[in-house]
């Protein structure tokens, strides 16, 4: 099953200020964060950001927040509860998914999109946690429960389908 740009939201979790210097390789995941974002931005995919008790946490990362077509305010950790479904894109139902922690609030809403019926692919590159080990649980977990496991390039040459794409250069530039 492939994903698709004109089916997709890409859901950035919780990728706040004041959490991320606490996750194991938060630059690094930041960084594919903001080439999903940008790429989704180049193939009008919407961008929704979630943000955990943000008076507390403070906002996500500027450079991620300003990618975002939507910032939404949770205080569950999984943000399903607090509305997520509701604010989401109508007619698209693939959700590509990264941000933090991965095995709390990333891991609760991406099951809580599979049980709705949403086909969920979670992009291993752009997640964190403080513990990798926690992580690694939890990607595992998201694969055993019918969630896509995937990487940034992955997610970028599935949304493109062919190297005539308008898209594709800028999108090649991008990930190499």
């Amino acid at each position: 099953m492939l994903m698709k740009a004109e089916q997709s939201i890409l859901l950035l979790v919780d990728l706040q200020e004041k959490l991320m210097p606490s996750i194991s390789h938060g630059g690094e995941v930041i960084h594919q964060c903001l080439t999903l974002a940008t790429m989704a931005g180049l193939l009008e995919v919407p961008v929704v950001g979630t943000e955990q008790l943000p008076e507390k946490l403070g906002p996500n990362v500027a450079e991620v927040r300003e990618l975002c077509n939507q910032t939404f305010s949770k205080y569950h950790f999984d943000a399903c509860p607090d509305g997520l479904v509701d604010v989401l894109p109508e007619g698209r139902q693939h959700i590509v998914i990264g941000g933090c922690e991965t095995h709390v609030c990333m891991m609760q809403t991406a099951l809580s999109l599979l049980d709705a019926g949403y086909k969920v692919w979670v992009v291993a590159d752009a997640t964190g946690s403080r513990n990798e080990f926690d992580r690694d649980v939890a990607l595992d977990r998201l694969h055993q429960s019918g969630a896509k496991v995937v990487t940034t390039e992955m997610v970028a040459f599935e949304w493109l389908r062919h190297c005539r794409h308008p898209r594709f250069r800028d999108i090649q530039h991008l990930i190499k």
